[in-house]
């Protein structure tokens, strides 16, 4: 290997292991991971460890593929049951939402800072998209309604698709412009054929990873995310949105009772983590702290405008047809997280050479880190000033499924969860259909075989047999002695997924 490749990878190895680091210390610290991400990015450029970096076009390139990462991940990880109540607002949100926010912070701008109309737009544009891995990893943390939870995370994987084609249009020159009722045909065009593909490479994938029966554990998890990369992909070969393809595939699969689901969601999970470390810290390569001073302005200019104004009437807007409280709208309007979506945004008309552009990528870079300091710390104390947080819940019980593809049987895993009421419920009180049994129980270490007499409690692991037939039964079983107990059929109680 060369010297060169070497020195490469060891900066490299080195800036991932202090990022994975800063994590543990950015909980600690209540300081955002992300920013961390960036100040690596910064720290190691032309300002300091002297690593010249200004190739916009490949950190728009790079920025793409992680993102299509990090909304797969997302997508993957979304509960249909919670999604499925709030995806006519989240999509108001992706749609009418994002008209709005573009319309009240490039008129603010325009008229505040005097910008020309087309780059007052492209502000506007660029920060109407919320940020998926800023709002997926400040959410979780949070103790709130599902639906809240489910509303911010579905906008936040939706509403790239419609903002990314927006700002390739005012990125073009004017002369490459067309009419506008052709621009708004094509917008329709590339979300609806881009749902359409998600929806084949999602149900497509379910069916096949069902059937399957792949030699390792470990190809699972490689196949299900090479679909999402696939959704994305078929998607941009047919001029359509590839990253709603890639939600809507990651809903899908996501969703679905496959083979080593756990398996999956933690790689899912992994490549999410490491994507977005890579992905923040060559933003933050790829700026200029000499230039960033002279953005503070138009980024509290812009920032201001768009919590203040832009975001509030873009939540009235869209919540209108739907039941949200006041309180729920003004939770929303906070928690719309900007990340590094938008500084990715800002590299299409810097790659573009938009007039204005390197200002504009500045002014996002600056505004990003001010305003995520500003709202991330503050979620917590606002979510309980305007009374939306939630009651701990019992934890569903999870479970874990690999095939047994001689024997025509499946091995179920789960653990029994904190508030499941499979705690104090005998083996035979279980009465898994014939077919399934429980063949093995770890607790405190020890694994053994259960009598028919075995008392279950918190934090038993097990291990359960079920022929192909009963498979989807035995789930179901298990959901329902876990949520009602031995008598969860008398309460009306039969384990329908909820996730699904």
């Amino acid at each position: 290997m060369t010297p060169g490749l070497d020195v490469a990878l060891l900066l490299g190895a080195a800036v991932l292991l202090v990022a994975v680091g800063a994590v543990r210390l950015s909980t600690r610290l209540g300081v955002p991971s992300l920013l961390v991400y960036l100040a690596l990015g910064v720290g190691i450029g032309e300002a300091r460890l002297g690593i010249r970096f200004d190739d916009a076009e490949l950190t728009r390139t790079l920025g793409f593929c992680a993102l299509i990462v990090i909304i797969a991940e997302g997508g993957l990880s979304a509960r249909w049951s919670t999604l499925r109540p709030v995806l006519g607002l989240a999509a108001a949100l992706s749609t009418v939402g994002v008209v709005v926010s573009i319309l009240v912070v490039g008129l603010a701008v325009h008229l505040l800072l005097g910008l020309d109309w087309r780059l007052a737009l492209l502000y506007g544009a660029v920060l109407s998209s919320t940020d998926a891995a800023a709002v997926f990893a400040t959410l979780r943390r949070l103790r709130l309604p599902p639906r809240l939870v489910a509303t911010l995370e579905a906008e936040s994987g939706m509403n790239d698709a419609p903002v990314v084609l927006l700002v390739v249009l005012l990125s073009r020159e004017a002369g490459a412009a067309h009419p506008w009722w052709y621009e708004v045909g094509l917008v329709g065009y590339e979300l609806a054929v881009g749902a359409l593909v998600g929806f084949a490479a999602g149900f497509g994938g379910r069916w096949a990873l069902r059937r399957a029966a792949l030699p390792s554990a470990g190809l699972y998890p490689i196949a299900a995310v090479g679909l999402t990369v696939l959704a994305y992909a078929a998607g941009a070969v047919l001029h359509a949105s590839g990253f709603l393809a890639v939600y809507v595939a990651g809903v899908l699969l996501g969703n679905a009772r496959l083979p080593h689901r756990q398996a999956i969601l933690g790689f899912a999970d992994g490549l999410a983590w490491l994507a977005q470390i890579g992905l923040f810290v060559l933003l933050g390569l790829l700026a200029t702290p000499s230039r960033l001073d002279a953005a503070v302005l138009p980024a509290v200019v812009a920032g201001l405008a768009l919590v203040l104004l832009a975001r509030p009437l873009s939540v009235a807007a869209s919540a209108l047809p739907f039941r949200f409280g006041l309180r729920e709208q003004a939770f929303l309007s906070w928690a719309g997280l900007r990340g590094a979506v938008p500084i990715v945004l800002a590299t299409i008309p810097l790659s573009e050479r938009v007039p204005g552009a390197d200002r504009l990528f500045d002014a996002v870079f600056v505004l990003v880190v001010i305003f995520t300091l500003l709202q991330t710390g503050t979620l917590p104390p606002v979510a309980r000033w305007l009374r939306v947080t939630a009651p701990a819940e019992a934890t569903e019980i999870l479970v874990e499924t690999a095939p047994l593809e001689r024997m025509r049987a499946d091995l179920l895993q789960l653990e029994v969860p904190p508030g499941s009421r499979l705690a104090g419920v005998h083996i035979d009180e279980l009465r898994l259909p014939l077919g399934a049994a429980v063949t093995l129980v770890l607790r405190d270490g020890v694994g053994f075989v259960p009598g028919l007499d075995f008392r279950l409690k918190t934090g038993d692991s097990l291990l359960i047999v079920a022929t192909h037939g009963v498979r989807d039964e035995t789930e179901r079983r298990l959901r329902a002695v876990s949520r009602r107990g031995r008598l969860a059929r008398w309460f009306g109680e039969y384990g329908e997924d909820r996730d699904g």
